[in-house]
């Protein structure tokens, strides 16, 4: 049963360029423009108009957008919930111009060991993280820590949680690592390391999204029965304003907006294209978290049901729930 037939998140990126090379990600290769305000401005009204609730600015490193700032503000202006994640190599300059502006914001952090952070992202950004911390805390923010979990590291999610997140009271997001196109991430989880994942996300100040274990014990999204609804769920806009579909990661198709994001997304064309989500041959063994979160969110089936304590969780924690009624 479908309980929301609107998109409720867009993903948003505002460049592709990164001031990190990270090994599991292959978005900072691609050569990219900035967004401009004016644009912004428009879309935003028209991702009003169809009934998004979250903005996920990203990148790339989205701090490298010198106007993320009046983005936000244009965004919390619209009454939308708003996210940025950050390798927070540039957020103790800006983090005075993005107080109060982001809802839910992310620190991504790869292990409690500063040099396997800094190697895992091909630059050294580890102390940068922990002064961050110490900033957004001084300024009243509560950021949270997003670690990306392998086979290798999941064991350190202990260490992450004891000696940095509970004394600093952040919240540690576990974030299963995914494989798409040819960026590949080493060997598949093994069933110790998902039972660990699922017990750690079970603990006060933990999130993790239980749906995100059950769909990779089930093999990810069947194109004969997919779980997938990225495409009428998540609107996702390029750098160069054009609507990207199914998703992201596919890419198959990139519409020009055109000042008329609304009309073009209800467009015969593009409905054409969502009717296909989660059925193409690349959608097959697909557990991209992005947008399988949405997709878990709006239409009642197991992974529903597995996703909905942790959700409500989350959002209890961090208080986004009173804006999302």
């Amino acid at each position: 049963m479908r309980l929301v037939s609107h998109p409720v998140l867009c993903n948003y990126y505002i460049t592709y360029r990164c001031n990190a090379t990270c090994s599991f990600c292959d978005i900072w290769e691609r050569p990219s423009p900035y967004v401009t305000l004016e644009n912004v401005r428009q879309n935003l009204r028209d991702l009003k108009r169809l009934g998004v609730r979250v903005i996920d600015f990203t990148g790339g490193e989205p701090l490298l957008h010198r106007q993320l700032p009046e983005l936000l503000q244009e965004a919390k202006r619209l009454g939308f919930i708003t996210t940025v994640t950050t390798n927070a190599l540039l957020y103790p300059k800006q983090a005075e111009q993005l107080r109060g502006l982001v809802d839910m914001l992310h620190f991504s952090l790869d292990s409690p060991i500063a040099e396997e952070h800094d190697r895992s992202r091909g630059v050294k950004c580890f102390d940068k993280v922990m002064e961050s911390i110490a900033i957004a805390r001084k300024l009243g923010e509560r950021p949270d820590i997003l670690f990306t979990v392998f086979e290798h590291n999941v064991h350190q999610i202990r260490q992450l949680h004891e000696e940095i997140c509970q004394p600093n009271d952040l919240v540690l997001i576990l974030n299963p690592v995914f494989e798409y196109n040819t960026v590949e991430t080493g060997e598949r989880f093994s069933e110790e390391a998902l039972r660990k994942m699922s017990w750690w996300g079970k603990q006060p100040n933990v999130y993790l999204n239980e749906a995100f274990i059950q769909l990779r014990r089930d093999g990810g999204n069947q194109i004969e029965d997919p779980v997938c609804r990225a495409g009428s769920t998540t609107l996702v806009i390029s750098p160069e304003n054009k609507l990207v579909l199914p998703c992201y990661h596919l890419g198959l198709k990139e519409f020009p907006i055109d000042n008329n994001l609304y009309g073009l997304y209800r467009s015969d064309e593009v409905q054409k294209l969502v009717a296909l989500e989660g059925r193409l041959p690349g959608c097959e063994g697909c557990a991209i978290n992005c947008y399988m979160q949405p997709s878990f969110a709006v239409e009642v089936n197991k992974y529903f049901w597995r996703a909905l304590p942790s959700t409500l969780k989350y959002n209890w924690m961090k208080g986004t729930w009173k804006q999302l009624f």
